[in-house]
């Protein structure tokens, strides 16, 4: 045993040493293998940096290009234009020659007009057009701006959805820590429990076969610890995963101390949760869709000018010029009563978006509750397993004693030895439960970010990183 616990303490030391390089070697800014941090922290290293927060950001960004679009819509058009033509088409020669301004006495030739030789045109054209009256494009403004505001609203509710599973990873890499405790606690006791067979065998008051029952219980508990120890670096670099750093991050021993509230704060929170403020903004647009459609039914006026070039020979040439101005004024009157099929679509998709909306909000409702009571009954199972584990430590103390004595076979004191450790690990993860129904609780009422500490990360500041 002395052999084994030198070696683990020089593995330990290496472990360090080679830690401590790292650290050294890594460069300014950068978060270095094994950094110690708090979930405050870790929760706003996620929020910058989180892989899902960074697509659905770029996401966000797109969605506001929406808006530059639609309002494109209202927005003169300039256009330049260049054409090249070579015909000998009556038509087209007659024009062509017109606007270059070669026309002579001797083009109005019969020869002339019914069988023209072949001339090139070059035709260059500065075009605008500025519509007046488009309520179709300035609805279809509006329709990307609250478009945009839901996709806003859901951008927030993922920063939430990520900060419970940062933190969910946190407790868990903290709760994989302290069962290595307990581990360890667990192979101190059976080793004790071989130290003990083992006398009473020397002394000739016990079995050697109780000393090989110790003796696999010892290498079950090492095998244990070997197993929590891998488990804990997977936690660690779990979490740094949902940081979006490549190195793992190690826990502190801080509790999480998050102030359990009455029902109603949490179901009166969860009427603004993001989610459901992001369904209220679909439901505007549907009825906004509807103003879209009843706007089809009305014309749409617009002006526009155009300058034109025309030469023979030399592409934006001048051999000729001329100008226009024009006044468009469009309006249909029949278009086989598509729009008034669009205005009755438009009207079922705002009762379906409106029927979405109660179910989120009586959803949000009933989610609040069950979580109410989930913190509920994890806080009274949690006080259960303390009871349980100091019962498993009195019993496990009774039996040893009882065996120390050779009033009791070994395989009682191992019994009673599993159900302490069961005890242990119970006592743990209900503690750990606890707080995961309490972070649920936060999360389902939309509040999770400000009971952490933590203040939400506006697309504009995510964009500059």
């Amino acid at each position: 045993m002395l052999g084994q616990h030198k070696r683990s303490f020089t593995k330990r030391l290496v472990y360090f040493l080679l830690a401590a390089i790292s650290a050294c070697t890594l460069p300014a800014g950068e978060v270095s293998a094994g950094e110690v941090m708090t979930l405050r922290a870790a929760v706003t290293e996620a929020l910058a940096k989180n892989h899902e927060i960074a697509a659905f950001t770029n996401s966000l960004a797109a969605s506001k290009e929406d808006i530059g679009i639609a309002r494109s819509n209202i927005m003169p058009k300039l256009s330049l234009e260049e054409r090249f033509l070579r015909t000998n088409n009556p038509t087209y020669v007659f024009m062509s020659k017109l606007n270059q301004g070669r026309f002579t006495m001797q083009d109005f030739a019969i020869d002339s007009l019914n069988d023209p030789a072949p001339e090139s045109d070059f035709q260059t054209s500065l075009s605008v057009f500025q519509p007046l009256l488009a309520m179709q494009a300035s609805i279809g403004i509006d329709m990307s701006e609250t478009a945009y505001a839901a996709k806003e609203e859901e951008y927030f509710r993922k920063q939430e959805a990520v900060a419970l599973q940062v933190a969910t990873t946190y407790l868990m890499a903290q709760m994989a820590e302290d069962y290595i405790h307990v581990a360890q606690k667990g192979l101190e006791d059976v080793s004790e429990h071989l130290r003990i067979a083992r006398v009473s065998y020397k002394n000739g008051l016990g079995l050697y076969a109780d000393t090989l029952r110790a003796s696999t219980a010892v290498t079950e508990a090492e095998q244990k610890l070997v197993s929590a120890e891998k488990n804990l670096k997977v936690a660690q670099r779990s979490l740094g995963l949902l940081l979006g750093l490549e190195q793992s991050i190690r826990t502190t021993t801080d509790d999480l101390e998050l102030t359990l509230h009455d029902l109603d704060h949490y179901t009166i929170s969860a009427r603004a949760r993001r989610d459901i403020q992001s369904m209220q903004h679909h439901f505007t647009n549907a009825q906004n869709n509807l103003r879209l459609n009843e706007a089809a039914y009305f014309p749409t006026l617009g002006v526009g000018s155009s300058y034109q070039l025309n030469d023979a020979g030399v592409p934006f040439g001048s051999d000729g010029e001329s100008w226009q101005v024009f006044a468009l004024f469009k309006w249909e009157l029949f278009d086989g009563s598509k729009r008034r099929h669009e205005k009755q679509k438009a009207h079922y998709q705002i009762a379906e978006t409106r029927e979405h909306l109660a179910r989120l909000m009586d959803a949000a409702t009933f989610q609040v509750f069950e979580s109410f009571l989930g913190v509920e009954e994890a806080w009274k199972n949690s006080e259960l397993a303390k009871s349980a584990l100091a019962t498993a430590e009195e019993g496990q103390r009774l039996v040893r004693i009882r065996y120390e004595n050779s009033l009791s076979p070994l395989v009682d004191l191992l019994d009673a030895q599993m159900s302490l450790e069961q005890a242990r690990t119970n006592v743990l993860v209900r503690e750990k439960e606890q707080q995961l129904a309490t972070l649920k609780l936060c999360f389902e009422s939309g509040i999770i970010l400000p009971e952490l500490g933590v203040a939400a990360v506006t697309p504009e500041n995510n964009e500059s990183k």
